[in-house]
């Protein structure tokens, strides 16, 4: 009797499909799919014990129950994530880059591919969201308790502008990297330790909003030499001693010399030098945990949950802080869970509310998902973008996700920035064709 059953998950287009033999054929590396997935699942399961509501007098207040924790800022060494996320998608925009140049794609609809790919799950979320706090606002809730609710939910948004800004540069510094790998990173690190500098020294910290750039391409660039296979080629002490003097340059720079917080998610906005070095550090850690990764790549239960999640890991991404705040509210209002976060009540719900948060992110994944699966191509006699048009969408939509960095979501912000972001793919869609109907009146 066939297991394909047990082997069989579905794709964002709900179709079934078998990932065993998927994988089988793939000629991925399927390590990078499982790490990617990994910072998915992290991410997830870190937001979920962040948020805390409790009775502030007649009002509802919000606390982060591990910031209380005296563990939790040198447990972010562990827990702070992005860093392996931007390496893992270095690897893949550089395999992507190398393929489509082959294919003569330009660099400009290599960016418009790209954004499409960005652009149209965050689309649903930011009307969505745009419409339900208005809404809220219309039936009288205050106004400034909206702006609370819209900035937290609309907190994991920064991480489009630093995306956008890595593709954008990709083809550039991509090259540089082909030319003169070791130098083009130095200069990268550079850059981004003369932004800290700069912001240290001044105190100005809206300087550091240039490292959104600098920090996060530096970070790509490893995933560069990822797919170069320069960490597969050192030896096992190497990676050991890689992360193990990153790891000791990180010390150095926040308990030694007290110039960056021991709190990696305080150095995460604005981005700071010492996520370069967990940067090296985890993908260290990777490659010496790579032999065993590959093993669990084989198991079919850990390729359905890669197959599963890694097919709609923007969707995930993008929805479930909102699920977090939403069912987090559900449940306190309702009365039943009224603990005080952090306490040992609240710990106990958390594995059962993480599987809640689960549970819903994969069921409205099955809705909301098509938006994730790559674009159609374009019908024939369609007009592409321009460069200049793929430029300003790609500009215009930086833009708007850094402004949250600056200033937090508020609902007027969410408005603009769902206005923004309905105009950039609009810029980078195809033009449809225009036909003549050549039929006699």
């Amino acid at each position: 009797m066939s297991n394909r059953s047990s082997q069989a998950a579905t794709n964002p287009e709900g179709e079934s499909v078998d990932v065993v033999e998927m994988a089988a054929r793939s000629k991925r590396d399927l390590v990078v799919d499982l790490a990617r997935v990994f910072c998915v699942f992290a991410v997830v399961m870190m937001h979920s014990l962040m948020v805390g509501l409790h009775r502030d007098g007649d009002t509802i207040g919000q606390i982060n129950p591990l910031q209380t924790k005296e563990w939790f800022a040198l447990a972010t060494w562990v827990g702070q994530i992005m860093p392996l996320f931007f390496v893992v998608g270095g690897f893949a925009g550089a395999v992507s880059w190398r393929s489509a140049t082959r294919r003569g794609t330009s660099p400009a609809e290599f960016l418009r591919t790209r954004l499409v790919r960005l652009l149209r799950p965050a689309l649903p979320l930011l009307v969505f969201l745009t419409v339900v706090l208005w809404v809220l606002v219309v039936a009288g809730v205050d106004r400034a308790l909206v702006d609370v609710v819209s900035a937290g939910v609309g907190m994991p948004l920064w991480f489009l502008a630093a995306y956008i800004s890595c593709q954008a540069f990709l083809p550039i510094v991509h090259r540089a990297h082909a030319s003169r790998p070791a130098l083009t990173i130095a200069v990268l690190v550079g850059l981004s330790a003369i932004v800290d500098a700069a912001r240290i020294l001044s105190g100005v910290q809206e300087i550091g909003l240039i490292n959104l750039v600098f920090v996060w391409l530096a970070v790509q660039q490893l995933g560069f030499f990822y797919a170069d296979g320069w960490f597969a080629r050192r030896a096992r002490w190497q990676l050991v001693a890689g992360a193990a003097a990153s790891y000791g340059v990180l010390a150095a720079l926040t308990y030694g010399l007290d110039l960056y917080p021991v709190d990696m998610l305080t150095n995460l906005n604005p981005a700071t030098v010492p996520l370069i070095l967990l940067g090296v550090a985890q993908v260290c850690i990777l490659h010496l945990l790579y032999p065993a990764l590959r093993v669990a790549m084989t198991l079919k239960p850990v390729l359905i949950a890669v197959f599963f999640v890694g097919s709609r890991a923007m969707t995930i991404y993008l929805w479930h802080l909102p699920i977090i705040v939403a069912l987090s509210g559900a449940l306190f209002l309702s009365g039943w869970v009224d603990s005080v976060p952090g306490s040992g009540v609240w710990w106990a719900t958390r594995p059962l509310f993480v599987l809640a948060v689960w549970a819903i992110l994969a069921a409205l994944s099955l809705v909301v998902a098509r938006w994730e699966r790559p674009p159609t191509p374009a019908l024939p006699g369609s007009r592409t973008p321009g460069p200049l048009r793929i430029q300003i969408a790609a500009l215009i939509s930086f833009a708007v996700f850094a402004a949250e960095i600056q200033w937090g979501l508020s609902l007027l912000l969410l408005t603009v920035t769902t206005a923004v972001i309905a105009v950039a793919l609009r810029l980078v869609s195809a033009d449809r064709p225009v036909t003549a109907d050549l039929q006699p009146s």
